[in-house]
């Protein structure tokens, strides 16, 4: 049985996520890591982050955690693929402090499997649609998830792709957008691979519209949708076909721009039909001045926690440039776009 490594800085911790924990980790061996001073090697690891939410919406201990390993290595994580348990004394921070954490792992090498995140809110409203499914207890389901995470963790082997096809997903004009020219900085390191390119324009998705769950699940089986458009005719059959999607996100009011987002809340009825937990995804993400970890976290939340995609290890290259054509000049930007390349084409697995 495969170890695994329990990252739990804050103790002590609620009976909630004490119940989680002690879910996801019954009969299992494992390691607890709580000493940033005292840590084993956790390359090439299963890592089980567990974080208690405050009353601020915040786990300090954790960040006060990954800190201090991130002085001692930023590879401290490498080959390494990590989940999450969160639970908040209130109704809010669950979702900001796994988002969090995971962007942080991540940067230091961790990778996520999709769904990786169970999280527990002060009264567990948050597993009131799976009861809907489930004859138990609000508890009992948390509990449920809990243990399923684990086993999806450990069990978890992907392989890389030797030939994997990469769709890139934009939606800014070709002749300003310093997002798209740091993209073919990238992508010239991919000619030997299968790569797409999307323009999602302004006005081509319309936004998700919350159709009814039989509506969306009788297209869904299809591969169609209500709205019909580009989002029926390429973009799901893109995303269904393509092996990594690669999100070209240039960084406006710090958030991801209307059109991507758009794809994003109407991938419902493609995900209503299949897993996403083998498909990579990776963004492109450049700032005018700053707020670039504002684009991946949210991307993280959208794509990895909710939707299930696989997250990579360093999964997003940043940059900060605001005139057209800046890019070019962001110092060490030519390297940084090589071994993003390089990264990609090894860690597009299933």
């Amino acid at each position: 049985m495969e170890e695994l490594f329990v990252i739990l800085p804050n103790t002590p911790i609620s009976d909630t996520l004490e119940n989680m924990m002690r879910a996801a980790i019954e009969g299992r061996k494992y390691v607890l890591v709580n000493d940033a001073q005292n840590i084993p090697n956790l390359r090439n690891k299963k890592l089980l982050f567990i974080s208690q939410v405050n009353e601020l919406g915040t786990d300090l201990f954790m960040l006060n955690f990954l800190s201090k390993i991130m002085e001692k290595s930023k590879e401290c994580f490498s080959g390494s693929m990590g989940a999450v348990l969160v639970h908040s004394e209130t109704e809010h921070g669950t979702k900001r402090t796994a988002q969090d954490i995971i962007f942080i792992a991540n940067g230091l090498g961790c990778s996520f499997i999709g769904h990786p995140l169970v999280e527990a809110i002060s009264s567990l409203k948050n597993f009131l649609t799976w009861q809907k499914n489930l004859d138990l207890s609000l508890e009992e389901i948390c509990l449920k998830n809990c243990r399923e995470l684990i086993k999806r963790l450990l069990e978890g082997k992907f392989v890389t792709l030797e030939n994997p096809k990469i769709l890139a997903l934009y939606s800014s004009p070709h002749k300003t957008s310093n997002t798209l020219d740091l993209w073919h900085m990238v992508s010239r390191h991919l000619e030997n691979y299968e790569v797409k390119e999307l323009l999602i324009e302004a006005g081509e998705v319309k936004d998700c519209h919350g159709c009814a769950y039989k509506l969306c699940n009788h297209y869904g089986k299809n591969n169609r949708c209500f709205y019909g458009g580009i989002m029926a005719e390429e973009v799901l059959p893109a995303i269904e076909k393509y092996d990594a999607i690669v999100w070209l996100c240039p960084n406006y009011n710090d958030a991801v721009a209307a059109n991507l987002t758009a794809v994003i809340n109407r991938l419902t009825v493609l995900y209503r039909q299949m897993s996403f937990h083998e498909k990579s995804i990776f963004a492109i993400i450049v700032s005018g001045n700053s707020g670039s970890d504002s684009i991946a976290k949210q991307l993280i939340g959208a794509l990895n926690i909710n939707k299930g995609f696989r997250l990579p290890p360093y999964f997003s290259l940043m940059a900060i440039a605001n005139d057209p054509k800046s890019i070019f000049k962001v110092e060490g930007i030519e390297e940084q776009s090589r071994l993003f390349a390089e990264n990609m084409t090894i860690e597009i697995k299933c």
